[in-house]
């Protein structure tokens, strides 16, 4: 499976959530990845809701289907440092979140669109 980065940052700061409770919303995300680094801003896509807190991680998206507005399972994470983006990968993958096990890995490029 390709992990698509929805923004250009760097990979190594960029992080893909996978296997996310679909429940969960970005706030929840960031507050979550904040045990690895502070979170500065979370944003759920299309549903344009915001929130804001201190600290080193530049965003946290859950990606929602346009639709229907249900989760689609995955976000993303991006950190200011790629030693909070490993520290983030190496602390947290794998842990149960609303009983699912999440996965985080580094995020990788969007290939470029026809």
């Amino acid at each position: 499976m390709t992990t698509l980065l929805p923004q250009s940052f760097p990979s190594d700061l960029k992080l893909f959530v996978g296997n996310l409770p679909f429940n969960v919303d970005s706030a929840q995300v960031a507050q979550l990845f904040e045990s690895a680094g502070n979170v500065e801003m979370a944003e759920v896509i299309y549903d344009k809701v915001t929130g804001r807190s201190r600290g080193k991680v530049v965003e946290a998206r859950v990606i929602y289907d346009r639709e229907s507005g249900r989760s689609k399972g995955f976000g993303f994470v991006t950190y200011n440092s790629a030693q909070e983006a490993q520290n983030a990968i190496r602390t947290l993958d794998g842990d149960d979140l609303d009983g699912r096990q999440i996965r985080v890995s580094e995020a990788e490029a969007r290939p470029p669109r026809r």
